[in-house]
């Protein structure tokens, strides 16, 4: 049974909200599940993510392949690179105390990241709401005032064909 790992549609028109799941890959999109391992709600800045992160690595290490959306999401929320991390310990490669502060390293930085990115997305919108509230028309009406009639353009001349 090909087992994998993508996004179910829930929500209304033009307001999306995903299930992350795991599906047998015959089923329809919005059909049957095995298990729902998280949530993904694309209309928040920056996007919500839930996910139950070792799930997702048992999911994985069962066979589950995910889709090109779910992988995406999987990478950003750092469960490939868990997954990762602990494939080095089953080889012998990276000891398991390194695996935790590695991922607890990975984990303050994306926090930190996101953060930033959400407190930039919030300073451009307050600047787009005080622009909006400025009053435009005192301000054409102060240049107006300010440009003398003689800079203005002329009218061009009128053609002589239309007599």
């Amino acid at each position: 049974m090909p087992v994998k790992i993508r996004l179910q549609r829930y929500g209304r028109k033009k307001n999306p909200f995903y299930h992350i799941v795991i599906t047998d890959s015959r089923n329809p999109r919005d059909g049957r599940f095995i298990e729902k391992i998280g949530t993904y709600n694309p209309q928040t800045i920056p996007a919500t993510i839930d996910i139950n992160v070792d799930k997702a690595i048992d999911w994985m290490e069962k066979g589950a392949q995910p889709s090109d959306t779910a992988r995406r999401i999987l990478s950003f929320k750092g469960v490939l690179f868990k997954r990762h991390l602990l494939r080095g310990v089953a080889k012998g490669v990276v000891p398991a105390d390194q695996v935790e502060a590695k991922w607890n390293a990975y984990l303050e930085t994306h926090a930190s990241a996101v953060a930033s990115k959400k407190q930039a997305h919030d300073e451009k919108k307050e600047a787009a709401r005080k622009l909006a509230k400025t009053p435009v028309k005192k301000e054409v009406a102060a240049v107006v005032e300010e440009t003398p009639a003689e800079a203005a353009p002329e009218a061009p001349a009128a053609d002589n064909a239309a007599e």
